[in-house]
Parts: structure tokens; sequence; C-alpha cells
């Protein structure tokens, strides 16, 4: 298979290339959204096969040397060298290529390698390569998943304050081993939708609010929103325009701590009242009188 062509990309695609046309593909040909579909299920395994090659820097220089035959890229250079090493009376002059084939395929793969005998090099399999899409609201508690992965469930736990791009590794649900060596793994990549009114700094959040002139000036009780909840905030008389106040622990958790979480941050952004009335304008003018006077 040509890795490349497979992803649509040419031969000097940088790593961010790759990542964007893998998800665009894996996306395109995911089981999920191609139910009972085995060209889609297939072109689905050669996005993550071709992803697991080219977007590691290792395995793509040997791709790009060997083709298909990359994994066993180390082996044929340690085969190359120990050919060339050898005394120019020992397989004709030192050409690599003559003399016994067999001894060529043996330093590769052991004895009986050349006839796909036991005694081979064993070779872990390839990582599979998958992303997991989240809505921020599943990422804030612990949860659990089952996943479909080429024809297996498997449930996998999703630790609360899990980030934006941050890899989940299930070992043994890669690829088939080589010789029989280990199945590969399997690699999820999160990524997190914000579909709410809150931005993200980390494990903090900030919202901006409206706050109305009058309690800005009097002061009073404000409910705002939280992430899980409502609060409610006292306001203090005189507040001025772009005041930030931090509610403790009403941010995101952070991973892996239980029961740690940043903070939020409320941005209070003063609205001046429309519509006057004859009477209210009567008001702020004498209230104008008063603090020019």
């Amino acid at each position: 298979m040509d890795y490349y062509k497979i992803l649509g990309i040419e031969k000097n695609a940088t790593e961010a290339d790759i990542k964007k046309a893998y998800r665009k593909m894996a996306r395109k040909y995911h089981p999920d959204l191609n139910p009972n579909d085995k060209v889609a299920e297939q072109k689905f395994k050669e996005v993550n096969e071709a992803n697991e090659v080219l977007s590691n820097a290792e395995n793509r220089k040997k791709y790009d040397a060997y083709g298909e035959n990359w994994k066993q890229g180390n082996a044929y250079a340690n085969a190359d060298q120990q050919r060339y090493q050898r005394p120019p009376n020992q397989g004709g002059g030192g050409n690599p290529f003559d003399g016994d084939f067999s001894d060529f395929f043996g330093s590769m793969f052991g004895a009986g390698g050349a006839r796909g005998g036991r005694g081979g090099t064993k070779f872990k399999g390839a990582d599979l390569f998958a992303e997991l899409q989240l809505d921020l609201k599943e990422v804030f508690v612990t949860h659990k998943r089952e996943l479909n992965v080429n024809g297996k469930n498997i449930r996998i736990t999703i630790p609360a304050g899990i980030k934006d791009g941050q890899t989940i590794k299930i070992a043994g649900y890669g690829g088939d081993g080589l010789n029989g060596g280990p199945k590969g793994d399997l690699q999820i990549e999160i990524s997190v939708t914000n579909n709410t009114k809150f931005k993200i700094d980390n494990n903090d959040l900030h919202n901006t609010v409206e706050l109305d002139l009058y309690k800005a000036l009097l002061g009073g009780d404000l409910i705002v929103d939280t992430f899980d909840g409502k609060a409610k905030l006292k306001v203090a008389p005189e507040t001025q325009n772009g005041t930030k106040v931090k509610l403790k622990g009403k941010g995101l958790p952070v991973y892996k701590k239980e029961g740690v979480f940043g903070d939020l941050y409320i941005t209070y952004n003063i609205s001046l009242p429309t519509n006057l009335t004859e009477k209210e304008k009567e008001l702020f003018t004498e209230l104008s009188k008063l603090r020019n006077a």
C-alpha cells in the first residue's frame, strides 16, 4: 500500500499535514458513520495503518527507505552492513548479493527465516490510531465509554479533566505482531468540543455577564451560571465596568486529581439603560447637576 496515497498527501507533507489528513479520512471512513460497510471498514484500517507509520518520524524514515518492508528496516540495514564487511574471498568479492541468498535472509530473520520458519525475529504489531470526539460536558466527570475496534467491543474509562489532543493508550488492541511478536496498541486521541459560553484557560473558565447600571452603582445580589449550576454573587456598590471576580473551584476538573478544580472568572459588563422616559431623563439630569455642583 502507498501510505501517502491513502492519506491523500505528498511525500514532502509536514507532520501537521499528516495529522490533518488523517483526521479527515478517519472521520470519513469511521465505522460509527458507516455501519455494516465492509469497504469503509477496510479503508478505515488502511488509514490507521498509514497514519501509524507516517506520523512517527522514525517509522516514516524506514518506510521511505524500504517501502512495505519498513518494519524489517533495521534487519535489512544490519544485513547489508554485515555483507559489505565480509572478506573479498567470501561470497564473490564482497558484493552483498553474491553467494548464498539463504545467508542473507538468515541474517535478517534467523534460522529458517527465508523459508518462513518460526525462528525469525519477533516484531511488535503496528499501533492503530483513532479519534474520539467528546463534548466539554462529557469530560467534566469521569465516565466509561464503549468503543468498537475492528469488530471488538472495548470499554474504556475517560478521566475527568482530559484535555483536547491528549491520547489514551489501550495496550494489545493494535495490529498483529510478526513472527509471534506482541500485538500493537490502540492510540485514541481525544478531541474536545466546547459548545458552552465559557472560555477555557487550562483548567480555569472565563465568562462575561451583564450588570445593569443601578446594581453596579448601588450593589446587590446577582445570580450567575457556573459550568455545573448557578451561584450567587454579592455585587459591591460602585462596581466599575470590566471588574473581574473569581469563583474558586468552579472551573474544570484537574486531570487525574480527584476533587481538584480550576476557578471560574466572571467579568462584569455594565449595560446602560435605553428608552428613557421623560421622568428618568429629569432624574439623570438632576443627578448630573448634583455630581457637577
